[in-house]
């Protein structure tokens, strides 16, 4: 069930087009893509972002979102066709050779949560204990989860001050070197590079990775509530056509 997919073009082209029309415009502008470079500005701004993030969160969490990250280009599969079919397959083995014969499928899930079910299921355990210990697990994950999708949102959230804050710094240092003229072209470099940088962080990285691994987190909930609602009709006899005819409901 969770299996990665291919790779997400949509995404790819999504990045790809975000900078290319920041980027493409500036050269339009008669600008130069080398103005856009800047150490202190990139410094101050990904590198204040990430510690308001840290601060803020757990170790563990935000691991867990940058790991997390990586769904964007390679999502977890979502195919719940395929599961359906799977769990059909197995109500068919069950009415066959009875519960114990889905104790041959456990070592060969790879899934943690199908793993539990199927030996919930083998152990011979009622449908509504198999649904109560599966939700619980399924709340956790889901909890784990969002949080550290959160990151990103909390990322996005803090860019755009922090660029502001670079901007400030980047004006002080003009105002400073006002009798070196050499040196107000970097200061004033740096203001605005900042802000470009936190508003362009936010906006075209941390909130739309946000909103996708949202998207994402709901639609394995949707796999999950799949497996559970599946496995726990087998556990109560249902008819394999029944079940699936049910959970084809989740598919609409």
């Amino acid at each position: 069930m969770n299996k990665k997919s291919n790779l997400d073009f949509n995404s790819v082209f999504g990045l790809l087009l975000a900078f290319v029309a920041v980027i493409g415009g500036q050269i339009l502008e008669g600008g130069h893509a080398g103005s856009l470079i800047q150490a202190a500005a990139f410094l101050i701004v990904i590198g204040g972002t990430v510690g308001a993030v840290l601060l803020q969160s757990p170790i563990k969490v935000f691991v867990r979102g940058v790991k997390m990250a990586k769904w964007i280009f390679f999502p977890p599969n979502y195919s719940p066709q395929s599961l359906i079919k799977q769990i059909i397959s197995w109500a068919h083995v069950v009415r066959k050779d009875g519960l114990l014969a889905l104790e041959a499928y456990v070592p060969i899930a790879k899934d943690p949560l199908m793993k539990k079910g199927l030996q919930l299921l083998a152990d011979g355990s009622a449908a509504d204990k198999l649904r109560e210990v599966m939700e619980i697990d399924i709340s956790m994950l889901e909890n784990q989860q969002r949080q550290s999708a959160r990151i990103w949102e909390a990322a996005g959230g803090y860019a755009p001050t922090i660029g502001i804050l670079g901007a400030v710094l980047g004006l002080i240092q003009v105002m400073e070197n006002l009798s070196e003229p050499n040196l107000l072209g970097s200061g004033i470099a740096v203001a605005f590079v900042a802000t470009i940088y936190g508003v362009g962080f936010a906006n075209l990285v941390c909130l739309p990775i946000a909103s996708k691994l949202k998207s994402i987190i709901n639609e394995q909930l949707i796999m999950q509530e799949i497996l559970v609602d599946g496995m726990a009709a087998i556990a109560n006899g249902e008819n394999p056509r029944f079940i699936e005819s049910r959970l084809q409901g989740y598919c609409i």
